[in-house]
């Protein structure tokens, strides 16, 4: 899955889908897709992620009581 770093616009490839849909988790692993060559994987906080479309990412994979609320 790629997701977007809203400060930079740069691509990410999620490494790995439950880390980011578990609310309990603030960092994902992913690679940057900027450039021709593979890049290494990085930690980015989730908070700073978006789809490519712009819209934010839900709710749920970033606040464990969103329901409580």
């Amino acid at each position: 899955m790629l997701l977007q770093v809203k400060d930079t616009g740069t691509l990410v490839e999620v490494l790995k889908i439950e880390e980011l849909i578990d609310p309990n988790t603030d960092v994902i692993h992913g690679k940057d897709q900027e450039g021709q060559e593979e890049q290494d994987p990085e930690p980015i906080k989730k908070e700073n992620l978006v789809f490519p479309s712009g819209e934010s990412i839900p709710r749920c994979w970033v606040d464990a009581n969103y329901q409580k609320a």
